[in-house]
């Protein structure tokens, strides 16, 4: 998925798997969407996995910044918790964990109802790798 591979999925993300490439803000998104129908014929997301792209995430403060905008939460009040995956630190809350991957690149991954809990996103979001090419 756009230089990243996901190597762990919760069991209970059993659903219909979608990529879907859109923009916001001058970032670009390349996002993997795990849903399930609803009985009033509509769909809701388990997980997602996100890789961002664009000049203004240039850190890892950078990218909360941005994130807080995109998801509609005040910053200084969203309540994140530092993780760490591949000695890389990034930044987790209650249904999202996301970080810097490198000058312009961000990665997160969510779980918007919190029906996975925290042990599982912890679990995907340390999963991501980038790909390496030869």
């Amino acid at each position: 998925m756009d230089g990243f591979r996901l190597g762990h999925v919760p069991v209970s993300a059993d659903a219909t798997v979608t990529d879907f490439t859109y923009a916001w803000e001058d970032v670009g998104f390349t996002s993997r969407v795990w849903e399930r129908p609803t009985a009033d014929g509509g769909w809701r997301v388990v997980l997602q996995a996100l890789v961002l792209r664009g000049e203004k995430l240039r850190d890892l403060a950078a990218v909360r910044v941005f994130l807080s905008r995109y998801h509609e939460r005040v910053d200084a009040t969203w309540d994140l918790a530092l993780f760490t995956r591949d000695g890389r630190v990034g930044l987790r809350g209650t249904t999202e964990a996301f970080w810097w991957a490198g000058p312009g690149v961000a990665v997160e991954v969510r779980d918007p109802l919190g029906e996975l809990g925290t042990e599982e996103l912890v679990a995907t979001a340390r999963s991501v790798t980038p790909v390496v090419t030869r």
